[in-house]
């Protein structure tokens, strides 16, 4: 048995077929059909059905595939610091991010992380504040950036404390006013972030025991914005995403102390793999 099989098998079971996880991984899918059935052939068992509608993992498959994670990131840290010993700093990183995040702080963050560190290659993952815990807590992510609280079981870092506006469109009746009651929203048509985005803003409603008139749901900030600005409702948003916006939309503070905040997360602290520990202290330092 060898790294080869185990990166393959977790390639397929990513991409979802034979074919994808070929161009992924630049093979063909004779190859990445004959790894995946030595590793079966190797250890007695079946992995995964392979039918017309696709791949499915067999309960086997799902209980190993922890184990085959484990033993690659483990493969990385040590690689990673017989580099480190050898004066080089190297590795890949996988980094979990949200929208707002990856437009305003990782754009800047990455140039000056390349320029330091050239051998170092950060992969990002994209998704909601629910994927981006569940990438780190599984090992898919080395770390990532979080909406606070979180999982109980990831070591976190506090970054920053944003606050949650108002958006309006641009001749709405509230425009006049230089703050917004939450309570004001209670008969508006509401554009919610969608489920895994809308912990903040759902909190709000709480609070004042409110429930909004949620017309849509987006994952997509700028397709809020953009919903916001035709006038098919008002939405709250965090004070990150509405800098510099090209939107023809009135922003307005809420009547209250309400805010986001965003921090940094891993498994562990101590035990994380060389080229990530340099990452993550890269990060923290340059938005402090």
């Amino acid at each position: 048995m060898n790294l080869f099989k185990y990166k393959v098998f977790l390639s397929v079971i990513e991409a979802g077929s034979f074919t994808k996880a070929g161009e992924l991984l630049n093979l063909t899918q004779s190859a990445i059909s004959h790894a995946v059935s030595a590793l079966e052939h190797e250890l007695g068992l079946t992995l995964l059905i392979r039918g017309r509608s696709g791949i499915q993992m067999t309960s086997n498959g799902e209980r190993l595939m922890k184990h085959f994670k484990e033993i690659i990131q483990m493969n990385e840290r040590l690689y990673q610091e017989v580099a480190l010993i050898k004066g080089l700093e190297i590795g890949t990183v996988k980094i979990g991010t949200f929208s707002s995040v990856s437009i305003h702080w990782l754009p800047g963050i990455i140039q000056k992380f390349n320029e330091k560190f050239p051998l170092i290659e950060l992969k990002l993952l994209d998704g909601n504040y629910r994927d981006i815990e569940n990438w780190i807590a599984s090992g898919e992510a080395d770390f990532g950036f979080v909406n606070l609280p979180t999982l109980e079981v990831l070591e976190v870092l506090p970054l920053k404390k944003e606050r949650m506006l108002c958006v309006l469109p641009s001749n709405h009746v509230l425009r006049e006013q230089a703050t917004i009651r939450v309570d004001q929203l209670r008969n508006e048509s509401f554009i919610m972030p969608a489920s895994g985005c809308d912990t903040d803003v759902r909190s709000i409603f709480s609070q004042h025991n409110l429930v909004p008139k949620i017309k849509y749901e987006l994952e997509d900030d700028h397709a809020i914005m953009a919903m916001v600005q035709n006038g098919l409702g008002v939405s709250i948003l965090p004070e990150m995403m509405l800098v510099q916006n090209p939107y023809e939309i009135c922003i307005r503070p809420l009547d209250g102390p309400y805010f986001r905040a965003v921090g940094i997360a891993t498994t562990s602290l101590k035990n994380m793999a060389p080229a990530a520990k340099k990452c993550m202290d890269f990060i923290i330092e340059w938005i402090n």
